[in-house]
């Protein structure tokens, strides 16, 4: 089962993004996000919220209560929204 520390250096690794880079991002050290990534450490609900705004997910997927990732659509207009909508429609209905 994939935990939270598997989850947070897989998704800083799909960004492309030292641990250095994802430190700077939320506002801690990189032995910090090193930590955060071998369960020696666990972050704070202020940092958790920083680093799913950080990776384009929900507080509960990084915390695997969850296996839904999200799509941000915010400043997209209505029409945009929908096509974005229907190309994941048509994704699902691939599978």
């Amino acid at each position: 089962m994939v935990g939270l520390a598997a989850r947070l250096r897989q998704l800083r690794l799909e960004k492309k993004l030292t641990q250095q880079q994802a430190a700077n991002a939320v506002g801690v050290t990189r032995s910090v996000i090193s930590g955060y990534e071998t369960e020696m450490r666990f972050p704070s609900l202020d940092i958790l919220i920083s680093l799913a705004h950080l990776y384009g997910v929900t507080t509960d997927y990084l915390l695997c209560v969850d296996n839904r990732e999200f799509v941000d659509v915010s400043g997209l207009n209505e029409d945009e929204i929908a096509t974005v909508s229907h190309m994941i429609d048509l994704l699902r209905t691939k599978k």
